[in-house]
């Protein structure tokens, strides 16, 4: 576990710098998997009103059964959540970070639909989840809405904080709820397709994965625009590797 817990002094912080009530807080989690969605997580808050959560860390410090067991608590506990995915097919389409910021936006309108937030905080540097589409009239009428069409992602403030799972309290909660998602759904595709080995690899380019890839190909989960299997050496130079991963 983190030596120290995530506290709300970053939501707070954020709260009184713009004069917001709400904050919303995004994690995501499947961005250097081979198969599978990315998936974001989604939490709204009220930074001032709610309490400290106990046991919630960053997913990746806990394991699968205390995730488990918080999410029901998270859900509980925030004022609105949501779960977004982008599949294999559209990251294969629209490329990594537009298909974070889908996932993203698919996530924050359905907790929006129950409580929108007036700012976000996002883990990490890169800020892939604000709009680089401009609404249509009618749909800039309400913040942080609109169809995928018109709206690729949030028009409220959007600020990232670098290791935010570790520090804020909402970031974690939000990268346990995408990781819950994440990892029930790589089961579910495991059933129908076991020989990738997805319930111990969640889609992870691991040797064990790679080899099922060798074996039987790719699936309709894997994203078939990235480097699945080892390149092989050129005929005057040595293997370095399996090769990049996004």
């Amino acid at each position: 576990m983190s030596p120290v817990a995530p506290t709300l002094q970053h939501e707070l912080a954020l709260a009184a710098a713009g004069g917001h009530r709400f904050i919303g807080a995004a994690d995501e989690v499947g961005r250097g998997s081979l198969a599978g969605p990315v998936s974001v997580g989604y939490v709204v808050i009220d930074p001032a009103a709610v309490p400290e959560l106990p046991g919630v860390r960053d997913s990746k410090l806990l394991s699968d059964a205390v995730r488990h067991e918080l999410a029901p608590a998270i859900k509980s506990w925030a004022a609105a959540w949501g779960v977004g995915h982008a599949s294999a097919a559209e990251i294969d389409a629209l490329g990594l970070v537009p298909a974070l910021r889908l996932a993203g936006y698919r996530a924050a309108t359905a907790a929006h639909r129950v409580q929108q937030a007036d700012a976000v905080l996002l883990d990490g540097n890169l800020d892939w989840l604000s709009a680089t589409v401009q609404p249509m009239l009618l749909d800039s009428l309400v913040p942080g809405f609109g169809e995928p069409a018109d709206i690729d992602g949030l028009l409220i403030p959007v600020r990232t904080l670098v290791k935010g799972d570790l520090l804020a309290l909402s970031i974690a909660a939000a990268s346990i709820l995408a990781k819950v998602e994440r990892d029930d759904l790589m089961d579910g595709y495991d059933r129908d397709y076991p020989a990738y080995g997805w319930i111990q690899n969640k889609g992870y380019g691991t040797a064990a994965h790679r080899a099922g890839i060798l074996a039987h190909g790719a699936s309709e989960y894997h994203r078939k625009t990235w480097q699945l299997t080892p390149k092989p050496p050129g005929p005057t130079t040595k293997a370095k590797g399996e090769g990049r991963t996004p």
